[in-house]
């Protein structure tokens, strides 16, 4: 078949090498231009690059627009494939192939469409996470599917374990959709709308702590934020700080949400949760943070004295 890709950043990298690797010819790559946006730094292999290293002509595209139309027909293209294109397609390019457009979308859909969905997966405290490859249609990650690849989800992991984890699926689930798809022995199952959900792209304000949390959310927030993503935070004394690592303290803590109490094993316990008060809720043992000039502390040298609160804002 003759293969046209649209994507960017690692999860389009990824996706244009298995292409790249299979018995299809790659006649075309479309992705956009480097972006100053936090999340759009980190996991950023060039599609462009791979494309330009292996003679596939690439277009570079911030949205669709005529040009871009023209230059898909002009490539004939038995199938698209996309991983992580930023921004919707019109039906004049995601229909014009005989095959349609296969879409990856590192969820299980039809839970968590949209952006991040790794990171809101693990702040939820879902128990697995995965790709789905889907056909593309007016909706977002609404189409028919294809595959799915699943992984569990373990009590410790980090949005970038799962992120390892998940982008390690992309090259096996590209290989077996184009083959199921190329040897007319593909099945598309509709997604039960009923069990969508949508998330929309990360920013600075969803990595700030609200100390209502019980705790347990916290500490998902704080793995979910694991670097190279820009960590939780919260501010002591006007000055912010990131939590690098944090654990559900063993002993349950009263009082008001904030509160640096005590130190319990190698953390500094913060009382969590918006019924506090009573003394039945789990803390956040805080373990390391990390200060605005990017100096790592472990929590019990960084809070030497114990009172005081940890804020939302300065």
């Amino acid at each position: 078949m003759r293969v046209v890709m649209f994507g960017y950043q690692t999860w389009g990298h990824r996706t244009l090498q298995a292409l790249l690797e299979s018995e299809h010819q790659v006649v075309l790559a479309v992705t956009h231009p480097r972006s100053d946006h936090a999340y759009e730094r980190i996991w950023s292999d060039s599609v462009a690059e791979l494309a330009e290293k292996h003679g596939v002509p690439v277009l570079l595209c911030s949205r669709p627009d005529d040009a871009l139309l023209a230059a898909v027909r002009e490539a004939e293209p038995d199938l698209i494939v996309a991983n992580n294109w930023r921004t919707l397609l019109p039906p004049e390019i995601f229909d014009l192939p005989r095959h349609g457009t296969l879409n990856v979308h590192d969820s299980l859909l039809p839970a968590y469409a949209g952006f991040s969905p790794l990171i809101w997966a693990l702040i939820n405290g879902e128990r697995e996470v995965g790709l789905t490859a889907h056909r593309m249609n007016a909706e977002l990650d609404a189409g028919d599917v294809l595959l799915q690849h699943a992984v569990p989800v373990g009590p410790e992991d980090t949005v970038t374990d799962l992120f390892h984890r998940t982008v390690d699926l992309i090259g096996p689930l590209v290989q077996e959709s184009l083959d199921l798809i190329d040897s007319g022995r593909a099945q598309w199952t509709a997604q039960d709308r009923s069990r969508a959900s949508f998330f929309h792209k990360r920013s600075e304000e969803d990595s700030r702590i609200d100390w209502s949390w019980p705790a347990e959310s916290i500490q998902r927030l704080v793995r979910a934020q694991s670097d190279p993503y820009p960590n939780a935070f919260a501010y002591h004394r006007g000055e912010r700080i990131r939590i690098v690592a944090a654990e559900v303290s063993q002993a349950c803590y009263g009082g008001t949400p904030g509160r640096i109490f005590i130190r319990e094993g190698d953390g500094v316990v913060v009382v969590a949760g918006a019924e506090a008060r009573s003394g039945r809720l789990r803390g956040l043992a805080v373990t390391r943070v990390r200060t605005e000039d990017g100096t790592e502390h472990a929590a019990t040298d960084y809070f030497r004295t114990m009172g005081g609160y940890l804020t939302a804002r300065p």
